[in-house]
């Protein structure tokens, strides 16, 4: 682990929070740090969820340090697009349920970051851009690839292209997140989602990201539907299948093993 993020577990939950006053700036250190945690909570069977926020009230996070890139070196460009690139792949493979809590500023690879979740909640003062153009970069962590797939190709551009930055009502409207919260509740929104993802069966979730991702895919909706045929079936060599099964016939909760 690193200083420059908090981890914190809560019953199935991993909380993560960026920890770089004073904009919770991404560097090798906590990039290489995130993908090792994302790792790990994916071997622990214990954790079924994920939340990841900002440290203090004014940044969920601002992206990269630009004077990373100030010298021009394109060794360095290199070394730090693949730290993003693998950090927050990480992210986007977690086999569980992740949710960015954005409290506030989340611009470049802070957006990046919750474009990486599964789901985004807001508070009412953050805002949210990807201007990397501005200063002759582009977002190399994934922002090309999943804005588009959220906002659609005309928001997409518009946000890369022109560098507009968003407030939180217009990125409801227009689906970037998913809710948008008063001040100081995104943490507390986004765990109450987390102790819902928590009362699914773990095995189910991780094969429904699959399929959900697989849509993305320009294979066709006829690969989708065999893959989810599949995947159904699969679910029965699993024990939560028979717990969940078992645990409604009997009228009681269920309890996952994550197995």
């Amino acid at each position: 682990m690193t200083d420059l993020l908090k981890y914190e577990k809560r019953g199935h939950i991993a909380l993560i929070t960026i920890n770089n006053p004073p904009a919770n700036t991404w560097n090798e250190e906590s990039l290489s740090g995130l993908k090792k945690l994302v790792e790990d909570l994916n071997a622990d069977l214990d954790i079924f969820a994920l939340v990841i926020t900002g440290e203090g009230e004014k940044f969920f996070s601002a992206g990269a340090d630009l004077n990373k890139f100030a010298d021009g070196d394109k060794a360095v460009a290199r070394d730090m697009a693949r730290h993003f690139g693998l950090a927050f792949e990480a992210l986007t493979n977690f086999r569980g349920v992740s949710i960015a809590a954005i409290n506030g500023y989340a611009m470049g690879g802070g957006l990046e970051c919750a474009l990486s979740c599964d789901i985004r909640v807001a508070e009412e003062q953050a805002q949210m851009a990807l201007p990397e153009a501005k200063v002759g970069l582009l977002p190399c962590a994934g922002g090309t690839q999943n804005l588009p797939w959220l906002v659609g190709e005309g928001w997409a551009k518009r946000m890369i292209l022109c560098g507009e930055r968003l407030k939180a009502d217009k990125a409801l409207e227009i689906g970037l997140v998913e809710e948008v919260v008063p001040t100081g509740k995104a943490l507390e929104k986004a765990l109450e989602l987390a102790e819902m993802a928590c009362q699914q069966s773990p095995s189910s979730i991780a094969s429904c990201k699959t399929l959900v991702m697989n849509a993305r895919d320009a294979k066709g909706h006829d690969e989708g539907w065999r893959l989810e045929r599949e995947l159904f079936v699969d679910l029965f060599d699993t024990e939560d299948q028979k717990e969940g099964v078992q645990a409604f016939l009997n009228k009681r909760q269920a309890e996952w093993k994550n197995r």
